[in-house]
């Protein structure tokens, strides 16, 4: 249609501007904006091009072939120029005149300088001086190149050419892990407890190691031949290459690393360290609060949960204190799976009633689908509960992670809570409209805004309820517990970071005050030393949506459509708070001139 109309409004166009000057105040005004414009989009091309140079693994999976075969390149060298593309970038793009800009470019710029700012911060922070965490490491991380798609030789020869460029990617993290020993910029020492255990599962016979696992099964067309060099160089490559690897850095990690690691958990006693966490809490906010005002919001909204859970208890009959129902839930049979398959089928039953609750609450659905499957074994001991794994392939689904180590660890009146957590209507479904909105630059498609993200996670817990989950009592005090599990974590991680708490006080006030098993319960105060001000975000975010959905409700009243309402939340993918708010504001405003 448009190719057909065009010539007539050519000629429109054209007559009315020899009748009908145009003022030179808004030529002016047009050059300006395209100006802008020009600017904005070469600032979003140059950002783009820096994450893709930064990430191999990254830019292959977007249909860069030149970035095949290749590995993360961490060298001093590399990394200071990174950082400085970026502050160069930051600079032009704090230049720019948003006032010349739509009110969609106005959030590209936005989100685009929080990224930048993030990325300059850890870096004059020193984050990449620890590349490990209490669950897991780089080590394991990387090991992720053995589950890549093998289809050709060509395939088969980049996966041993990354093979063989190890070596250096662990002596380039190596590298920094020395210079976080100097610089006293460590993990705390006791969230390092039974890391070498992460290690040392990679240990084993060639033949076991997960890395060899490609060359056990070929494609139909490969020849004999074809797959018994590739046998061959592929055992080769993990013998001499891979375990050694892996044996060096076992070795480093207990006899260097791990008993030199530093022995306080604050991230404030680290150097610059009161500006880093509050930096932090910022960046995992979104919002310009304080530790301290977040300290104070999560002892108020523990005080509001708890009395909810108490009511729970009164409701069932319970003869005991709140303690005791707490312990009758961490040690009663009836509370916990028999077999790893056991969990994963509750898992896989409550996702499919969550599938079915989608179209009352969402006008719109993510196409790509999604899978369930046990944590990785090498990392399952350390690591939480569940957890999603998406994907940026076309051809791949997401995969709802539950964690099936320590069967007596994983209660079934948490399941309800951490599927709609984790799989939909939380971060599957999130994560997946995010990254098929086309119309969105690749920086914010592929990205993730932690208050954004978690907190949508959190209110899917919340909005179970409204869908009729949690029918047993004890099903719904795991939600409760879930919940006060992410407000406690507002008081623990602001305790221990910038209150001068210890581990053993935040453990306390946390398997005081929810059900969690104790195990998990020590896993997650790990996490939060190991990753300063992260678990913030969720409950940050859920109170902000539910507040907004409060405003819209009330603005609204009878016309208030819930679809509409989380279609419009999402509609922009991941963003900050405040640009959150100012989208459900016009939202409101558009849905009160259509009545």
């Amino acid at each position: 249609m448009y190719k057909y109309l065009l010539p007539s409004l050519l000629v429109v166009g054209l007559s009315a501007c020899q009748t009908q000057p145009v003022p030179t105040t808004q030529v002016n005004k047009i050059s300006a904006t395209k100006t802008v414009n020009v600017q904005l989009q070469s600032a979003i091309d140059t950002a783009w091009q820096i994450t893709l140079d930064e990430s191999p693994s990254l830019a292959l999976s977007l249909g860069d072939n030149s970035a095949a075969g290749k590995l993360q390149d961490l060298s001093p060298k590399w990394l200071s120029a990174l950082n400085q593309r970026r502050k160069n970038l930051l600079k032009d793009l704090q230049a720019i005149d948003t006032a010349q800009l739509s009110k969609s470019d106005v959030i590209n710029a936005k989100i685009l300088q929080d990224q930048l700012q993030n990325s300059v911060d850890q870096y004059h922070y020193k984050s990449h001086y620890i590349p490990l965490s209490a669950e897991s490491g780089f080590h394991a991380y990387i090991s992720s190149i053995a589950k890549a798609r093998f289809a050709t030789m060509e395939d088969y020869q980049n996966y041993l050419n990354q093979l063989n460029a190890l070596p250096t990617y662990f002596a380039q993290q190596t590298y920094w892990l020395k210079q976080g020993l100097a610089a006293g910029i460590t993990p705390a020492k006791v969230t390092l407890n039974g890391f070498e255990d992460s290690i040392s599962a990679f240990i084993v016979p060639a033949k076991d190691s997960g890395y060899f696992q490609p060359f056990t099964k070929y494609p139909e067309h490969f020849s004999e031949s074809e797959k018994a060099a590739l046998t061959k160089q592929g055992l080769l490559a993990v013998q001499k290459t891979v375990l050694p690897v892996y044996q060096a850095f076992y070795d480093f990690m207990v006899n260097e690393y791990i008993v030199n690691a530093r022995t306080d958990i604050a991230a404030s006693t680290l150097p610059n360290g009161k500006a880093f966490y509050e930096n932090r809490v910022r960046h995992f906010t979104t919002l310009p609060m304080t530790s301290d005002e977040v300290h104070q919001l999560g002892i108020s909204e523990v005080k509001r949960i708890r009395a909810q859970m108490e009511q729970i208890i009164e409701d069932v009959g319970f003869d005991g204190t709140f303690a005791d129902f707490l312990h009758f839930l961490r040690t009663d049979p009836q509370f916990y799976p028999e077999t790893a398959e056991e969990l994963l089928k509750e898992a896989a039953y409550i996702a499919k009633k969550a599938d079915a609750m989608l179209p009352k609450y969402f006008g719109k659905l993510p196409r790509k689908p999604y899978g369930i499957a046990p944590v990785p074994a090498e990392i399952a001991p350390k690591y939480t509960t569940g957890r999603y794994s998406g994907s940026n392939r076309d051809d791949e689904a997401g995969f709802y992670w539950v964690n099936t180590y320590a069967l007596d660890k994983r209660p079934l009146y948490e399941m309800e809570a951490l599927t709609l957590h984790e799989a939909v209507p939380g971060h599957h479904l999130q994560i997946s409209l995010n990254s098929e909105l086309s119309n969105l630059p690749n920086f914010r498609r592929y990205g993730y805004i932690s208050a954004f993200g978690e907190g949508w996670g959190l209110y899917s817990e919340y909005l179970g309820l409204e869908a009729g989950f949690y029918q047993d009592p004890y099903s719904n005090f795991g939600r409760l517990t879930y919940e006060m599990w992410r407000a406690a974590r507002l008081v623990v991680d602001t305790g221990m970071h910038a209150k001068g708490w210890s581990r053993q006080q935040a453990i306390e006030f946390m398997a005081s005050n929810t059900a969690l098993s104790l195990h998990n319960v020590t896993t997650e105060i790990d996490r939060y030393i190991s990753w300063p001000g992260q678990a913030l975000s969720y409950k940050i975010g859920e109170l902000t949506i539910k507040r907004l959905r409060a405003q819209a409700e009330t603005a609204l009243g009878k016309n208030f459509d819930i679809r509409a309402f989380h279609d419009a939340v999402l509609a922009n993918g991941s963003v900050p708070m405040s640009i959150l708010e100012q989208q459900i504001n016009d939202f409101i405003i558009q849905q009160q001139a259509s009545i």
